[in-house]
């Protein structure tokens, strides 16, 4: 995370669009602000028979459009700013792809990598438990992030459901399939990176059998990202982990590098590839950088070295606001995370709705409507953006604001 505090950088970007917006004061005071903020002790019984303590968070930025919704990570640096900043983020989402939800996050501030799998269910549990009152198919839907994932789910759905007495699928998305997940669930995010990134590359006419990419983070979104640039015929020459990067100017086969990461922890040392750090990562000379790790990695420090003509923000908030301007002005085309990596929570929308009626969609169902969903968002974000003069960034959320000061608006203040 760096030195950036990622709220103050969400309140920074709500702050510009409010001027442009023209808000009230207030308004931007009600925006500022999460409606509801919860921080939780968890304590957890170790293997070894000690009780840890946990703090954890979860945060209801805004609901005026529908249900709170938004991941749960696991992650040692967990803060309640960043939080804060994650559910902003998700309200902004959630709104310019105009689902009827709102945005919340939630975290535990713990080093997962260092727990047994027993260690992180009763951690799970206990914090769903403590937190029951908070969530729920009509208020808030938690779903995975960093660290956390289907089997998280499961046990969350199974904790939710003990506690109400019958079994509730639709308080949580992310579900395997077998607990009436949704299909293509997993892949959402890094498939609907790369929609946004070939609607890119037509909107800018590149050639995508000359387009180069770089992945930052090869986790759930950075991998499947790799996975479906790959069988789209584009070529993705470089990857990196927490660990470091590896690079091969003729392109790297994703599944081979997915293989060798569970072999060996990381994709360094990958044996068909140049080992390379993360800096140099985002540094490299390639056309498309995919930034699928963690925020303000882009900062002011490196945006001058940055040499990809277009970003799609894969990770949240990875590029720090002066970042953005340092880039703006180089002409850096910048598909913002609020967009870019909006596919997750697309077809998180289409599992609760899944999960309300008891339904279960199609695979093909689910990556027609996502795609439509997507380029629909894109192609609005983009119009707005010649229209107004303005970078993507900015477009996406004057819309996305816009139409929950809208709701806002129209609902009133009462009593």
């Amino acid at each position: 995370m760096g030195s950036t505090n990622p709220y103050q950088m969400a309140v920074k970007q709500l702050e510009k669009v409010g001027k442009i917006l023209e808000l009230d004061d207030w308004l931007i005071e009600i925006l500022k602000r999460p409606k509801r903020e919860i921080i939780v002790m968890v304590p957890v019984r170790m293997d070894d028979g000690s009780i840890k303590v946990f703090t954890g968070y979860r945060v209801h930025h805004n609901d005026a459009r529908g249900p709170c919704k938004g991941g749960i990570r696991y992650h040692p640096n967990v803060t309640l700013d960043e939080v804060r900043a994650l559910a902003m983020w998700m309200t902004w989402k959630t709104s310019v792809t105009n689902l009827p939800l709102g945005g919340g996050k939630g975290g535990v501030a713990c080093n997962p990598k260092e727990m047994s799998l027993a260690e992180i269910e009763r951690l799970t549990r206990r914090y769903i438990y403590t937190i029951r009152e908070f969530i729920g198919p009509h208020t808030d839907i938690p779903a995975p992030d960093v660290n956390t994932g289907p089997r998280h789910m499961a046990w969350i759905v199974d904790t939710y459901s003990t506690y109400t007495g019958y079994y509730e699928p639709a308080v949580v998305t992310g579900k395997p399939l077998e607990l009436w997940g949704s299909p293509g669930r997993v892949e959402a995010t890094g498939r609907g990176v790369i929609v946004n990134t070939v609607e890119t590359i037509k909107r800018l006419n590149m050639n995508p059998k000359d387009v180069t990419i770089a992945i930052q983070g090869y986790g759930n979104v950075g991998y499947h990202a790799a996975k479906t640039a790959s069988e789209w015929g584009l070529k993705v020459v470089a990857v990196s982990d927490s660990k470091g990067g590896i690079y091969n100017s003729n392109g790297l086969n994703p599944d081979a590098v997915m293989e060798h990461k569970r072999k060996t922890g990381s994709v360094v040392g990958f044996p068909k590839a140049k080992d390379i750090t993360n800096d140099e990562l985002l540094e490299l000379e390639v056309d498309i950088l995919i930034p699928a790790a963690i925020e303000g990695v882009i900062n002011e420090k490196n945006a001058n070295e940055v040499k990809a003509k277009v970003i799609v923000e894969g990770a949240n908030g990875p590029t720090t606001p002066e970042a953005d301007e340092i880039l703006t002005e180089k002409g850096v085309f910048i598909v913002p995370d609020i967009i870019a990596n909006a596919g997750g929570v697309v077809v998180s929308y289409f599992e609760w709705v899944q999960g309300l009626t008891r339904e279960q969609w199609s695979l093909k169902q689910v990556y027609e409507r996502l795609e439509q969903k997507l380029l629909k968002t894109f192609n609005e974000v983009y119009k707005l953006s010649k229209e107004k003069e303005v970078n993507m960034r900015d477009a996406a959320h004057m819309i996305a604001i816009d139409r929950v000061v809208k709701a806002i608006m129209l609902r009133g203040i009462w009593p």
